[in-house]
């Protein structure tokens, strides 16, 4: 239509059923000129005549298009909630899990609950979703094809695609893939706005649960890396240790020493984790071909806890982290007090008053002066 015929339809992502607008509008031209339903665009006006072109925007500006939209879109909702309702009543649901093969039967939310409970794999509120069915044969084909569900990379094994999305928590669809955007409800409801602010809504439970009593409630497993080996610990104590002992990194000792605030230590070690990725000493910033290579290269000549000058990691770009829910950052201290006390410790020198003129001394001390406020005051 662009090429042959000067139309141009604006935000066809956003029509409901282009099919029926089509159609619609296939109807309507012939009835009237065209430029009575679009604006008229020009270009090339600056050119010759006979190289001008004219072309035509269809848009929700026209009153007439607006209200097909608007039409369009309740009769789309209309049958979606119909779908919906019918998926959520269901009391025949039938599905194994994905991830541990656990079958589940009777209401579709037993299956997301335990997905999100047991395998921390969370697609938002069950009530969010319609044709879940296929939904659920669409992520279970890129399971069985050994595609990774957030970045989309297949392995050579189930086990080797597990522990991947287990370490990089992939355990979530891919925001930026449009092949979901069927699938959850917001995309139906609203024009324009996107499934991924699903996945953000942090303010809502997945299940409705009143019980203020937090007793029972347990955190999931914690897994934070090792900035220089594949090692991973349940909690930042143990990985500090570890690359303590291990390493010869003591980030504690470096985070006092250098006076580090927070993002300053997030600069640091989103720093330290990228020079290592590009197996670059980030102490020498000497390049190796193997990560092998660059820490036997660092243990030898004992760069590890070699923090660089600070004009190098201290910049802007380090506020971003080299991989997605490094959970190192997330414990990281800020610890203000302790640089508090530290400062009241240190030893600040007391400069005496200058004595060799006594008489200026006793006119111009701030003591004399403090001393005379206080005798009016008490006089008044």
């Amino acid at each position: 239509m662009i090429i042959e015929h000067k139309l141009v339809i604006a935000d066809v992502k956003l029509i409901a059923d282009f099919r029926r607008y089509i159609i619609y509008w296939k109807k309507r031209f012939p009835e009237q000129a065209i430029t009575d339903f679009c604006s008229v665009i020009r270009i090339n006006s600056q050119a010759p005549e006979d190289q001008q072109e004219n072309y035509y925007l269809l848009c929700d500006v026209v009153p007439e298009d607006r209200i097909l939209r608007e039409e369009l879109q309740q009769d789309r909702l209309k049958n979606i909630l119909a779908q919906q309702q019918l998926e959520r009543s269901d009391a025949g649901f039938e599905r194994e899990c994905m991830f541990c093969s656990e079958k589940f039967k009777g209401n579709r939310s037993v299956l997301f609950n335990h997905m999100n409970d047991e395998h921390s794999f969370n697609v938002g509120l069950p009530d969010n979703i319609v044709y879940c069915n296929e939904f659920l044969d669409t992520l279970q084909k890129k399971m069985d094809s050994l595609q990774c569900l957030y970045c989309e990379k297949t392995f050579k094994d189930k086990n080797t695609l597990k522990d991947h999305m287990r370490k990089k928590q992939h355990r979530r669809v891919n925001p930026r893939n449009h092949e979901y955007d069927r699938y959850y409800m917001i995309n139906y409801l609203e024009l324009g706005k996107s499934w991924e602010e699903v996945q953000s809504e942090d303010d809502r439970e997945l299940r409705d649960n009143n019980d203020e009593d937090w007793s029972d409630w347990e955190e999931h497993p914690m897994s934070v890396f090792c900035l220089f080996c594949e090692i991973q610990a349940d909690t930042t104590e143990k990985l500090l240790l570890h690359m303590k002992d291990c390493h010869c990194f003591d980030l504690h000792t470096i985070k006092t020493d250098l006076r580090l605030k927070f993002y300053q230590q997030v600069k640091l070690v989103n720093f330290i984790r990228r020079q290592i990725h590009q197996c670059r000493c980030h102490s020498c910033q000497e390049k190796f071909q193997s990560k092998t290579e660059l820490i036997a290269h660092m243990e030898k000549d004992k760069h590890i806890g070699i923090v660089p000058d600070r004009s190098l990691w201290d910049q802007p770009q380090y506020y971003f982290p080299t991989y997605e829910n490094d959970t190192l950052l997330c414990t990281l201290s800020d610890d203000e007090e302790e640089l508090a006390v530290q400062d009241q410790n240190e030893e600040i020198p007391v400069i005496g008053e200058d004595l060799s003129s006594l008489e200026a001394l006793k006119k111009d001390s701030i003591l004399n002066q403090l001393v005379r406020d206080g005798t009016r005051r008490n006089q008044v």
